[in-house]
């Protein structure tokens, strides 16, 4: 008996893992899909076109980033569920508004008309009920410490650019924005009780939880 089978994990389900930079969204996703023979769906990072020149000017590229991500979300989104589900997903079509485009506006690095556009955007594309929204958002968090000692681990350039002032504000904002996302279950994990870096067995514990919180879920008539 597998995991999924295990712990009554829905063969068809869509499992979103969520969190800020660095956290581990990437290496959970992958031990998720193999622990339960599902498929991954992964951020486009090295074929975006415009993240580099994001990163070089935040002002002139913001809209342009945001506009790339959203187009290619929602097409990912109605791809996995079109297949009929059985996917791991790393990161949200969510995070791009509540986080990314919002601290741009607020801190002035996208133009509030863009920003306007970019959002009545998205709740015309996302925000109804016709969208396919995940089964669960698996959200990782951890301290800000740990968050930063993995971006500079992974050593990617455009990111070891970058000052750390701009992680910190991106850490702030995801706190505020898990405590009031609501557009499907979330399960909340703290990356020092499940370091599959270090402990890759570690996975069992993240199923048997996600198990009993779906469980949980569907008494609860989500």
């Amino acid at each position: 008996m597998n995991l999924r089978e295990k712990y009554n994990i829905p063969k068809h389900a869509v499992i979103t893992v969520a969190g800020t930079v660095g956290v581990g969204k990437s290496t959970m996703t992958r031990a998720l899909a193999d622990s339960l023979g599902f498929r991954t769906s992964y951020e486009k990072v090295d074929t975006n076109p415009y993240l580099d020149r994001f990163y070089e000017d935040f002002e002139k590229w913001s809209f342009h980033l945001q506009i790339y991500f959203l187009a290619e979300r929602f097409k990912e989104q109605k791809r996995m569920f079109e297949y009929g589900g059985g996917f791991i997903q790393d990161r949200s079509i969510y995070e791009d508004t509540g986080i990314f485009a919002k601290m741009h506006y607020e801190k002035g690095t996208m133009d509030p008309v863009d920003y306007n556009t970019y959002t009545e955007l998205f709740e015309a594309m996302v925000m109804t009920p016709y969208f396919p929204h995940p089964d669960v958002l698996v959200y990782l968090e951890g301290s800000f410490d740990q968050i930063i000692g993995r971006i500079k681990e992974r050593g990617r350039p455009m990111e070891q650019s970058t000052p750390i002032e701009y992680w910190e504000e991106m850490y702030e904002r995801y706190n505020r924005w898990i405590d009031s996302f609501n557009a499907c279950p979330v399960l909340r994990l703290d990356i020092k009780d499940y370091d599959l870096m270090t402990d890759p067995t570690a996975i069992e514990d993240v199923v048997e939880r996600m198990g009993h919180f779906m469980k949980q879920a569907d008494l609860l008539g989500k």
